[in-house]
């Protein structure tokens, strides 16, 4: 018969205390955690790498959630092998998640006596390595945590920039924490107008200093520089031949410098230098993304009165490789290819638009194909399509595509001659906010 200490309630409340995926309440649809998965693929980790232990240990919690629990145990398992590599040891706090995840993964899977097993070598682990701080998680663990929420959850990464700190504060030397937590501050400000406060510049300034490898962060430095009113053109062109050199995978910085080439170079200069990149590895279906990206640019946002056709192939040509190369997570690239065909072959482009219509989409997702497919219909349609924002506006998600729609909804009420203006005027002020 099962002990008092080993029963199952008390096994549960054990498990529910520990600190790893399965209790931090990372629960996103199967969308997000395909897209999730494809990201980390992507960042193709190597040997050295220094998050390589955090990244296997997410992919384990998400092909759980998809329900591959034998690539899940095999992930955790290479988690913990790249943690002793790694640290060049076989224990340490950091594989206090690792064991936890496995605690959890064994119980799902019926196995108590395994789940018990790594349940007490997380309380060894605990009681050699306690926290440096009375109250607080030990650093490693709020550094793994912190990174998870990074990848996990945009709106999360405030959060995780606090846990970086706490973890840093604790246990100062190391680089790649302060790194990922300049990176975790300056998140919301990339790719937008917003500019960094001088205080938080300086920081990332010397974050960028003590690691000079890592060029993903000199690229956003960079980028922030350049709001700021500085030139960064021969530098970008400078970090672009780095770029180049370096090893290929999401963290090298690549798509961000592109970023910057559109907004600071020009998007001729960017898709040159992914041009050149595909050149090098052409096998490599992250660079295509990046490639893809930047002639959407040139197409959609950088609008020529007629673009080449030869130039709209290359769009076509790679955003088709691009969907088939990431099957579970390329909505996003469907509705891109919809506007790149709308360039040349509307009926193409509507048969996109209609298939993603009827397809079964999570509710933050109909609301970016309502929005898209509006703005497409007043394009090219010549039809201001007010069901469509009227569509993406009433779900009830905070986002650019919902904020676009009322925006576009409220011009044509004040403009005051369609004959919808009555009903628009009724939409918004009955419209709840998310």
């Amino acid at each position: 018969m099962m002990s008092a200490a080993q029963s199952p309630t008390t096994l549960e409340s054990r498990l529910k205390a520990l600190q790893c995926h399965f209790t931090w309440d990372l629960d996103p649809n199967r969308f997000k955690l395909f897209r999730l998965r494809d990201k980390l693929e992507d960042i193709a980790p190597k040997e050295g790498n220094s998050w390589l232990g955090h990244i296997h240990n997410l992919q384990g919690f998400i092909q759980y959630k998809l329900g591959f629990t034998e690539d899940a145990q095999s992930l955790f398992s290479r988690a913990a092998e790249a943690f002793r590599q790694m640290r060049n040891t076989d224990e340490g706090p950091w594989l206090v998640v690792n064991y936890g995840n496995l605690a959890w993964l064994h119980h799902h899977l019926g196995e108590q006596a395994e789940s018990q097993a790594y349940l007490s070598k997380v309380d060894a682990l605990m009681n050699k390595y306690p926290s440096p701080s009375q109250d607080e998680l030990h650093p490693e663990i709020y550094t793994e945590k912190a990174w998870t929420l990074m990848k996990f959850s945009a709106d999360k990464k405030l959060l995780a920039a606090d846990y970086f700190e706490r973890a840093i504060r604790m246990q100062p030397d190391m680089v790649e924490w302060r790194t990922s937590h300049m990176l975790a501050l300056a998140s919301p400000f990339n790719y937008s107008n917003k500019e960094l406060e001088d205080n938080i510049l300086e920081k990332m300034r010397i974050a960028k200093e003590q690691d000079p490898e890592s060029l993903y962060l000199a690229v956003h430095y960079l980028e922030q520089c350049a709001k700021k009113g500085k030139l960064i053109e021969d530098e970008a062109r400078e970090l672009g031949r780095k770029v180049l050199r370096n090893p290929v995978s999401s963290y090298s910085g690549m798509k961000a410098l592109l970023w910057v080439y559109r907004d600071y170079v020009s998007v001729d200069e960017a898709i040159d230098l992914a041009e050149e990149a595909l050149e090098n590895h052409p096998d490599v279906r992250y660079v295509k993304t990046c490639a893809a990206l930047c002639y959407k640019w040139k197409i959609i946002f950088f609008r020529e009165s007629r673009p080449k056709q030869s130039v709209i192939d290359r769009a076509i040509s790679l955003h088709e490789e691009v969907i088939s190369l990431y099957p579970h997570s390329s909505f996003v690239k469907k509705i891109d290819l919809a506007n790149i065909y709308a360039r040349s072959n509307l009926a193409k482009a509507e048969a996109i638009y209609q298939e993603l219509l009827e397809s079964d989409l999570e509710p933050a997702d109909k609301q970016m194909l309502y929005n898209n497919y509006a703005k497409y219909l007043n394009l090219y349609r010549q039809d201001w399509s007010i069901t469509y924002h009227m569509k993406a506006a009433e779900i009830p998600h905070k986002s650019f595509f919902r904020e676009n729609s009322i925006r576009v909804l409220e011009k044509i009420k004040d403009r005051g001659w369609n004959r919808m203006c009555r009903e628009i005027e009724e939409f918004l002020a009955n419209l709840q906010e998310p």
